[in-house]
């Protein structure tokens, strides 16, 4: 059976990074399951520095598991951080354990790593870290079901599979999981995806690990959230079954989903100065943890680079980064509530010393005033998704 997905957009414009998750119940820490996460390299400084790249891996070319430790019933991982700004935790497949490093993406709903066979059209090997070697798992399982996905960059084929999955202590028997053997994507600076979208949202068909260990009684509560740190290369964590409230001050600010089935909330305005600038009527946002940026319409995008001053080479727009002591906040307005972003949060400075805007055209729906909430604002804010009430939690982070 093929599967087909063609909505998703440019692997770095988002819903591109689909590729690129908690009810305000008090869980017990030995009940929640930590992932730390640690910011990597955005794609664009990525491919503008290969040699670099190289050197770095080759460098730190240690094996995570080396350095994870256990307190209690709380797992954590140390990650590996590729230079700047996307955010990765390691995971393991089959039977003895193979690992990668994997985006924990709430904008897609599957787990997906390239096989150890996997060729691009021309036949070359995939560009990719780490691939699995199904030969040498014993819990390994093929099955018929292919699927097919196009990005505007690239295409990826694969087949669907199964294994044992294990995130830090939480492990998924028979996971079905997407193996890719064929892909056109450019080289990105880890392995593979773990969707945490919902159910209905996955392109393979197959039932996203969170679900299934959900089912199976893995959690207290079927919940899990992300703290993402802005300076500091560690630090970072991703929670399952609970809430770890060291991680963000006051309450929680509970919204509702628009839709249950997909991780978008209402988003009442965007203002800047007490102007509105963007949203007048309202609107929506998927909140994604898989996306590094902020992505709107259009014409939207454009006025409001012009507000901060932005001015635009090729498809990037640059500020200067002295302006961010001039700057005002950036104001989202959810279910009623004022969530700021100030220019130290929105502004970002790359490899080469330039700042530049965040905010960029939602290639998958340039017309429509839908969004998408990246990394820029969850370093901000603590995100909590709790699927049994079908809400996301908000909160200002530490």
């Amino acid at each position: 059976m093929l599967r087909t997905q063609t909505s998703l957009s440019t692997w770095s414009q988002e819903r591109s990074m689909k590729w690129l998750v908690l009810l305000g119940l008090v869980a017990f820490s030995e009940c929640i399951v930590k992932i730390p996460l640690r910011r990597v390299k955005t794609m664009r400084n990525t491919l503008s520095g290969k040699k670099m790249l190289n050197s770095f891996l080759k460098e730190h070319a240690y094996r995570l598991s080396q350095i994870s430790f256990r307190a209690s019933n709380l797992t954590i991982h140390p990650l590996r951080n590729i230079m700047d700004m996307l955010y990765v935790g390691n995971i393991t497949i089959g039977t003895p354990p193979q690992e990668f490093q994997v985006v924990f993406d709430t904008g897609s709903s599957d787990l997906l790593v390239p096989s150890i066979n996997c060729l691009s059209p021309t036949k070359r090997p995939c560009s990719k870290q780490d691939k699995f070697k199904h030969h040498q798992s014993s819990t390994f399982r093929f099955t018929n079901d292919t699927f097919r996905i196009y990005f505007g960059s690239g295409t990826m084929r694969g087949f669907v599979a199964h294994d044992t999955v294990r995130i830090g202590d939480l492990v998924s028997t028979d996971q079905p999981f997407g193996l890719i053997f064929l892909e056109t994507w450019l080289d990105i600076p880890f392995d593979g995806i773990l969707g945490l979208n919902y159910p209905k949202i996955s392109f393979s068909g197959a039932i996203p690990i969170f679900d299934k260990l959900k089912n199976e009684g893995a959690f207290s509560e079927p919940v899990f959230a992300f703290y993402l740190n802005k300076d500091k290369q560690e630090g970072s964590v991703v929670m399952f079954g609970g809430v770890d409230h060291r991680y963000y001050k006051g309450e929680l600010n509970w919204v509702p989903l628009i839709h249950p089935g997909e991780w978008s909330i209402p988003l009442d305005r965007i203002s800047m100065r007490r102007k509105v600038i963007a949203c007048s009527g309202g609107c929506e946002a998927l909140v994604g943890t898989g996306t590094s940026l902020i992505l709107g319409p259009r014409t939207v995008v454009e006025n409001i680079q012009k507000h901060i001053g932005a001015t635009q080479q090729c498809f990037e727009y640059f500020v200067s980064c002295s302006a961010v002591y001039a700057l005002p906040s950036i104001v989202f307005t959810i279910n009623g509530i004022n969530y700021p972003v100030p220019p130290q949060a929105y502004l970002v400075k790359d490899s080469r010393g330039q700042c530049y805007s965040p905010f960029q055209v939602n290639r998958a729906n340039p017309s429509a005033e839908n969004w998408i909430l990246g990394d820029v604002f969850l370093r901000r804010y603590f995100s909590v998704f709790d699927r049994g009430n079908d809400r996301i939690g908000l909160a200002r982070a530490v």
